[in-house]
């Protein structure tokens, strides 16, 4: 004799429905179609899409009208185009945050990118950008003191930089970037020695 089935109690979901994605508020800027189906995968969101590297001054006004009216959340590539369309925006229209995928540095072959980051990934990497506070900062931070702590100039220096900025939700990038980063991104003293 089959067991009935049980009712969910309020506020449950039935068994084996998918779990509601969450809802991103802010509108998610990524390269191309691939990584929108990989974000719609992880979350709620209104995408824009950059065509990889063929960014039109009519998608940069798009932008811009997104991130006043919601907040601009720029998730590219860990790439070198990736990073040039990061910038791109970022001079065009300041203000956006920014949520990075990561790459193993150690990896010599494999696919790296939002199409190929799981929704976990994905999720985590946005998760990142609200903890986060952006804006012009003091210059808290000094290489001198990447240096004294081996997160550059020296063996393990990236290796090392990768996990602060996955904690932190910076990107990977080389010593004089995540400097940068550190500091424009309010990252505090306490934040940072915590990670």
């Amino acid at each position: 004799m089959d067991e009935p089935s049980r009712m969910p109690e309020k506020g449950q979901k039935p068994a084996g429905e998918p779990e509601e994605l969450p809802l991103i508020r802010e509108v998610i800027v990524v390269e191309g179609k691939d990584d929108v189906a990989a974000v719609k995968r992880a979350c709620r969101a209104e995408l824009l899409t950059t065509s990889g590297l063929g960014l039109s001054r009519k998608r940069l006004e798009e932008i811009r009208r997104a991130r006043e009216r919601r907040g601009v959340i720029i998730l590219t590539d860990p790439d070198g185009p990736g990073a040039i369309i990061r910038q791109k925006i970022d001079r065009a229209v300041p203000g956006c945050k920014h949520a990075y995928i990561y790459k193993d540095r150690k990896a010599k072959f494999g696919h790296v990118g939002v199409e190929y980051a799981s929704p976990e990934e994905i999720r985590q990497a946005l998760a990142a950008v609200s903890r986060m506070e952006t804006g012009p900062g003091e210059a808290a931070f000094t290489m001198a003191d990447l240096v004294g702590l081996g997160l550059a100039g020296g063996p393990g220096a990236g290796e090392k930089r990768d996990l602060l900025a996955r904690r932190l939700g910076l990107g990977q990038t080389n010593a004089k970037q995540f400097l940068r980063r550190l500091n424009s991104y309010g990252i505090s003293r306490r934040e940072f020695v915590e990670a």
